[in-house]
């Protein structure tokens, strides 16, 4: 299953989604894990000091091997230089799967060990200085785009993207890429705008969205939040001790956290692991095409020198059981 966490800058879904992670890891599940933010602190937040952090394999600066592996014999893709971000899989592509070594988890994930499990860690590589006034950090996090496109990823299998902040993740097509897109809100105004936004844009594409309360500290808190977001409340979250001493670098046991944290999380994983029913991937498929075609025409074709209408091989559906070529 695809998770995204979203969210406004300081909301706290970088935590929030590593507890997710360490909670998935606990129960033995196969994770992914991607920090998808133009603030890397993903890393930092599953128990990595700054120095390991920084070592991470950025995947942005591995995006021509990312290319070339995932194109396979797909006739339909000329060359690998004519791939963007939303170049759709075809008949030839390879495809990717949460279970498996590959070649691009091999450049770009490393294993992060928590509580005795281990999860998968990919970045996007953060946002330099050399890319200022240059680069648009929607260029990192093509490759991460990419990857969902071609990741084949079936029920009890997990991989958890810590999007960037706010409503940037809609300048790509990367918002319909997930079965469950988790929205963490503290009790405020502001804190409830990004959701406002999300909830707007994401109703024509059918994203299954919701919220998830931060920072909440009594019942005024969460009358606030019901009037707010109404039934898109799933769950909240509250003060957590646990979670100061991970912030503090010295995380006790995971088992340790507090039962009513504990019990969210598990209702995270509850709501996630009922929209495997929901699972449309002939929907997810032509979402996928759509917004392929939408950046064609608006930057691709010129960039590339191609018409990457061509690259959409319309009998392809990409499928939980599907044979990837090899």
């Amino acid at each position: 299953m695809k998770i995204a966490f979203v969210g406004k800058g300081g909301s706290g879904k970088t935590t929030l989604s590593s507890l997710f992670i360490r909670h998935l890891a606990a129960t033995g599940a196969p994770v992914i894990a991607v920090d998808a933010d133009i603030n890397q602190h993903l890393g930092p937040a599953l128990g990595l000091d700054e120095a390991a952090a920084a070592e991470l394999p950025a995947m942005g600066a591995r995006l021509p091997l990312i290319k070339d592996y995932l194109r396979g014999s797909n006739p339909r893709i000329a060359s690998a230089d004519t791939m963007i971000k939303t170049t759709p899989p075809g008949e030839g592509s390879r495809l990717l799967r949460v279970r498996e070594d590959n070649p691009v988890y091999d450049a770009c994930a490393r294993p992060v060990e928590l509580d005795g499990g281990a999860v998968r860690l990919m970045v996007t590589g953060p946002f330099t200085e050399a890319d200022l006034g240059v680069a648009c950090y929607h260029s990192k996090t093509g490759a991460v785009e990419l990857c969902l496109n071609h990741l084949v990823d079936g029920r009890d299998e997990y991989a958890v993207v810590d999007m960037t902040a706010g409503s940037d993740s809609f300048a790509s097509g990367m918002f319909t890429r997930f079965d469950m897109t988790f929205l963490v809100a503290e009790p405020t105004k502001k804190g409830v705008s990004v959701y406002r936004q999300y909830k707007e844009y994401a109703r024509d594409f059918g994203v299954d969205l919701k919220v998830v309360g931060n920072k909440v500290q009594g019942e005024d808190d969460l009358d606030f939040l019901r009037e707010q977001v109404g039934d898109d409340l799933l769950v909240t979250v509250g003060h957590s001790d646990w979670v100061r001493a991970m912030e503090k670098g010295r995380p006790p046991r995971f088992e340790l956290l507090e039962d009513d944290n504990q019990r969210s999380l598990r209702t995270l994983q509850a709501a996630v692991d009922a929209s495997y029913e929901r699972r449309d991937w002939e929907r997810y498929t032509r979402q996928m095409v759509h917004f392929h075609l939408k950046n064609a025409q608006s930057w691709g074709n010129e960039r590339t020198g191609a018409d990457l209408a061509d690259q959409v091989d319309p009998c392809f559906v990409l499928r939980e059981r599907i044979t990837a070529s090899a």
